[in-house]
């Protein structure tokens, strides 16, 4: 399969091979990363967020103390089923399984949306389909908050082209908060207008 075409099946391998592909709950590098995401967004609370890409729900741990309702959405069947393992059940909380953007959630706005090592696996329709949908489905004041590593890989883009194609065709709505380079990573904070 070309990495121009990943789809649930390409993911499904992944989770179905590997307990913990990419390390996310045993680095002490992912653990730093995420504890920098938790960090940049924690200085409120979140009526409604969605977190695209869960994967086995390691972020999500962190996440869901700051929300009254987290929708926490994969790709993959295998990776949700490894995140219910991980978070169990808990109040405001909900794992669906969606192929975002394709498909999109159909409730009000989020006043917080987490995009974290999604965005440069998607083509050029797949990140104008994003843009198109966070123009509406942020909320006033809301936030998007995108991690990346920014090291070479064989996805459609590099972080950097990826979060900029997104902030090319979203920059009228939102406000850049932050855009920081660490070790291995960037972190971008938008806020919507």
């Amino acid at each position: 399969m070309s990495r121009s075409s990943l789809d649930a099946t390409y993911f499904d391998d992944i989770f179905a091979a590997d307990d913990d592909p990419w390390d996310l709950a045993s680095s002490d590098y992912e653990a730093k990363k995420f504890q920098a995401t938790h960090d940049a967004i924690a200085d409120r609370r979140y009526a409604r967020a969605l977190e695209i890409g869960c994967a086995h729900g390691v972020l999500t741990e962190k996440l869901v103390a700051l929300c009254d309702s987290l929708l926490a959405v994969d790709i993959s069947s295998k990776a949700l089923a490894k995140a219910r393992e991980r978070v169990g059940d808990r109040p405001g909380l909900d794992l669906a399984q969606m192929a975002f953007p394709k498909e999109t959630p159909h409730a009000a706005a989020f006043d917080l949306v987490i995009l974290s090592e999604v965005v440069y696996y998607w083509g050029v329709v797949d990140l104008d389909r994003a843009s198109e949908w966070l123009r509406d489905g942020v909320a006033s004041g809301g936030r998007v908050i995108l991690v990346h590593y920014t090291g070479e890989t064989d996805y459609p883009h590099s972080a950097d082209e990826a979060v900029g194609s997104l902030w090319s065709d979203l920059k009228s709505v939102f406000v850049a908060e932050r855009t920081d380079r660490n070790d291995g990573y960037r972190l971008d904070l938008w806020r919507r207008r």
